[in-house]
C-alpha cells in the first residue's frame, strides 16, 4: 500500500497539471476549429467583459488562443506561473456567464446545460489551485514524513 501511495503522491499533481492542459488544449482547439458548442456563449461573454471591444469572431479566436496557450503551458510545465496567471484570468472569465447571464442560465431556478457546462468548471478552478500550488513550492507529504515532489 505504501508503494502505491508513494507513487501517487509523487506523480498525481504532474498528472493532475498535464490533463488540465490537454482539457484546455482540446477546448481551444475546437473552438479554433469552430464546432465548438459553447462558442456562442464564449463570443458573448468576450463581448460583454470587453465591452464590446472584442466581439464575434475575434472574440472567439482570442478564447481559443488563450484556452491552447494554457494547454500548453501546464501540458509542457514551460512558462508554467505565466500560464497559471493566464488561467487564474480565464477561469474568472469562464465563469462569469453565471453572473452575466444568470437569468438565461437559470430561467426557471434549475440550470440550463449552458449553466451546467460552465458550472462543471468548479472542477477546473480546484484542479489551477492544486497546480498553482504545487508550482509556487506546496509539497505533498506521505504520512512517514517523506516530501513527495
Amino acid at each position: 500500500m505504501e508503494r502505491g501511495t508513494g507513487w501517487l503522491a509523487h506523480h498525481s499533481i504532474t498528472l493532475l497539471r498535464v490533463s488540465l492542459g490537454l482539457v484546455f488544449l482540446a477546448f481551444g482547439a475546437i473552438k479554433l476549429a469552430g464546432v465548438s458548442p459553447a462558442e456562442d456563449l464564449a463570443v458573448r461573454t468576450v463581448d460583454t467583459l470587453t465591452l464590446g471591444m472584442v466581439s464575434g469572431d475575434a472574440a472567439l479566436l482570442m478564447t481559443a488562443l488563450v484556452e491552447m496557450a494554457i494547454g500548453v503551458t501546464l501540458t509542457t510545465g514551460r512558462m508554467l506561473k505565466t500560464g497559471l496567471v493566464i488561467l487564474g484570468g480565464s477561469l474568472v472569465a469562464i465563469m462569469s456567464p453565471l453572473v452575466l447571464f444568470f437569468g438565461e442560465m437559470f430561467p426557471d431556478g434549475a440550470p440550463t446545460l449552458a449553466a451546467q457546462y460552465v458550472l462543471k468548471d468548479i472542477i477546473l478552478v480546484a484542479a489551477g489551485l492544486v497546480v498553482a500550488a504545487r508550482a509556487l513550492g506546496a509539497r505533498m507529504v506521505t504520512d512517514d514524513g517523506r516530501s513527495a515532489h
